[in-house]
């Protein structure tokens, strides 16, 4: 039988050999259990585990599940099968992967996060069927020995959900890589047209490409990579699951949909369908401090659960030093985490959502070059003010008390940023001009800019966007004609698309459209192209007006248009390259739904500026839009979050600064009144000082701290 969630999983990364010290393991137990934890995840290292072939030694894994047991916390096993025994490595050298430049890793590493051996540049290929032949045999292993263990809770596949940007080229990789091409394109001629080869006459010619270029084989190599690993991924979990069917499966990606799906894959919708839960690393001494990131990486990852549960599987807990992440950033942006730090923290990853929060070590490492990094405890394994903090953190959380509080979650947004993570790969590919992460700082931008407005917003995937009425496309310049059909229809059906510059200049096969806007879409925004330029270098020049502001920061790319059958709205100019007065923005009509195009990039203006400029003209849209947000606050460095659930809504205000800081919030309904939205407050879970006065909340949120209550 599975274990029972808890009502929110609170832990950390214990055991991952060869640290803790033995001598520690069972009083650290006991002090986890008396500080509230539920949960403990181990890296379960197969090079530590199959001493040699057959050989399994067992013995410190099944202390921390002996010890699981008798202090009521559960374990979740993180398999570590890209963990190799030494013996492995150097008797099956052609089960590793093969780099872009067709060389294999020479040697055999250690990993700076558990300094155990096993680690190889690269890693396995899955794709060779000796690889898989041994790693479902240590997955196997694994499970048969645990299932059904009291000291058990799941497993955790695939550590962080990545795979190498160069990898794999071996020849097992290269001969499914053709079987998926032959499946897309049905022969080798079809083939040989969409690649402009035109002069295959084998299969076994069709090559892998070892460059980047903006062409068809290059998008084709992106997207089986990508599809071949998540099926890879599935096939661990279905190992486990047919070896232990009681055991939950988990994972955690980094939150990096938007940044590194490209390089690394990593992509937040496909991991989590394949998982029962899943969840996120997100280390601030990694990340930065600035408090719209902590809240878009829990909204990212909890789209991507799509309802399933949701964890902040690896948050940091203590300090991070000598790392290059943290170098020349001031002690208070993550370096140097206080009790207040973890405070703020949870108290965000639960507002967005997550119910799991594990930290990425219990206590740190005593050697290598994470030593002393990320743990709530002590490196003696003794409590601190930062355990002290989560313990009351982990506590409350877990009440009976909180039990309503905890079964309500984010409120489903009225407005949507779409995610089409297609993009991103072909913008990698046409950013001649350097790799500047268009993609990235065009969705961060939106997402910051609807944050600073206090206006929710979720991530969209593009499959889901029949679930939202309102959507805000960033950075839509590749887009192939059936994505384009589908979004002409869904707004034709009522939908409001507000969308930036170049949408489907770059069509089927990332070929530029002849018409712009591209790939059929022209008629959906009632304008055709007047102009367009490309310098990415001069984006900041770039300057428009819209909807009431003037003076806006586009960026990146701009387009001009003749208006066909639109209002214009706005006009934009590139100082020193393109007069004033052309058409940039426009608004049309299109069946029972609304078009806005925006012929540049406010986004990435955004997150390079921050002009008060982009915050004016987002609220004036939304208001020609008649789109009324749920909420108002006023308020400097206050977040609010609407949870519901069980037909009981509950705010949490939480304030970033180290001040305390006065909030007040209007709930609004779809009309855009305040009347008995909110009647007054109910239960305070966290916090205090909050009360009503004339239909507005009134509160006083102490520095880094939160006002958690009911709504009636």
């Amino acid at each position: 039988m599975k274990k029972p969630y808890p009502q929110v999983a609170y832990g950390a990364v214990y055991f991952r050999k060869s640290n803790p010290p033995r001598e520690d393991w069972e009083r650290d137990y006991a002090r986890a259990a008396a500080d509230g934890m539920n949960i403990f995840r181990h890296w379960f290292l197969w090079g530590a585990i199959e001493t040699a072939p057959g050989v399994f030694d067992w013995a410190d894994y099944d202390r921390q599940l002996e010890l699981a047991a008798r202090y009521g916390l559960g374990t979740v096993i993180a398999e570590f099968s890209d963990s190799v025994p030494e013996w492995f490595f150097h008797r099956h050298k052609d089960c590793f992967a093969v780099f872009r430049d067709g060389t294999q890793a020479a040697f055999s590493g250690l990993s700076g996060s558990c300094m155990t051996g096993g680690f190889v540049p690269g890693g396995l290929c899955l794709d060779n069927p000796e690889t898989m032949q041994y790693v479902e045999r240590f997955l196997r292993a694994l499970a048969e020995r645990y299932k059904g263990h009291p000291g058990l809770f799941g497993y955790d596949i695939w550590n962080e959900c990545n795979y190498h940007p160069d990898t794999c080229y071996c020849a097992h990789t290269r001969r499914k890589f053709r079987q998926w091409l032959e499946k897309k394109y049905g022969s080798l001629q079809a083939l040989g047209v969409a690649w402009h080869r035109y002069s295959y006459s084998d299969w076994e010619q069709v090559q892998a490409p070892r460059f980047e270029m903006q062409c068809t084989e290059c998008m084709d190599w992106l997207a089986f990579r990508k599809e071949s690993y998540y099926e890879l991924l599935g096939w661990k979990a279905d190992i486990l699951r047919s070896a232990d069917p009681d055991a939950r499966i988990t994972a955690h990606g980094v939150a990096a949909t938007l940044d590194y799906t490209y390089a690394n894959g990593n992509n937040d919708w496909l991991a989590a369908a394949r998982v029962e839960s899943y969840g996120m690393t997100w280390v601030m001494g990694r990340k930065g401090t600035e408090p719209w990131k902590q809240w878009q990486a829990a909204d990212l990852v909890r789209a991507g659960a799509r309802g399933k549960t949701f964890w902040h599987a690896e948050m940091q807990g203590g300090p991070l030093w000598l790392q290059p992440q943290v170098v020349g950033r001031e002690p208070e942006d993550g370096r140097v985490a206080t009790a207040e730090d973890i405070r703020l923290w949870n108290l965000v990853s639960l507002a967005g959502g997550a119910r799991g929060i594990l930290y990425l070590r219990w206590r740190s490492l005593l050697d290598g070059p994470l030593f002393s990094a990320f743990g709530l405890y002590s490196d003696d394994g003794l409590p601190n003010a930062r355990s002290e903090m989560n313990a009351a953190l982990a506590k409350w959380a877990n009440s009976p008390r909180a039990k309503a509080l905890f079964a309500a979650y984010p409120q489903k947004a009225d407005i949507g940023i779409l995610v089409l993570d297609q993009i991103q790969d072909f913008n990698r590919l046409i950013q001649q001009a350097g790799k500047g992460k268009f993609f990235s700082r065009c969705l961060w931008g939106a997402y910051r800019l609807f944050f600073d407005c206090h206006i929710p917003v979720d991530f969209v995937h593009f499959d889901d966007i029949d679930q939202y009425k309102t959507l805000y496309f960033a950075y839509p310049i590749q887009i192939n004609a059936d994505q384009a059909a589908r979004l002409r229809e869904w707004v034709e059906r009522g939908g409001t698309l507000i969308c930036e510059g170049l949408p489907g200049y770059f069509g089927d096969r990332g070929r530029v459209c002849t018409v712009q806007p591209g790939s059929g879409i022209d008629a959906l925004f009632g304008v055709r192209q007047k102009t367009v330029a490309f310098m990415p270098d001069l984006g900041d020049r770039i300057r428009f007006s819209a909807f009431g502001a003037e003076n806006i920061s586009g960026g990146l790319f701009r387009q001009s248009y003749e208006v066909t059958d639109a209002e214009p709205i706005g006009r934009a100019q590139i100082i020193g390259a393109y007069p004033d007065g052309e058409t940039a923005v426009t608004l049309t009509r299109h069946g029972a739904g609304t078009a806005v195009l925006i012929g540049t990039y406010p986004s990435e203006g955004y997150f390079r500026e921050s002009s008060p400029a982009a915050r004016e003209m987002l609220e004036n849209l939304l208001k020609r839009l008649h789109i009324t947000p749920p909420l108002t606050v006023s308020g400097a460095h206050i977040h609010a979050r609407l949870c519901e659930g069980g037909g009981r809504r509950f705010l949490w205000l939480i304030n970033h600064d180290k001040d305390s800081r006065s909030a007040a919030v209007t709930l609004e309904n779809a009309a855009g009144s305040a009347a008995s939205i909110a009647a007054g407050i109910g239960e305070v879970y966290w916090g205090e000082h909050v009360r009503m006065n004339g239909g507005q909340i009134l509160a006083e949120v102490p520095g880094r701290d939160a006002v958690v209550f009911e709504v009636v």
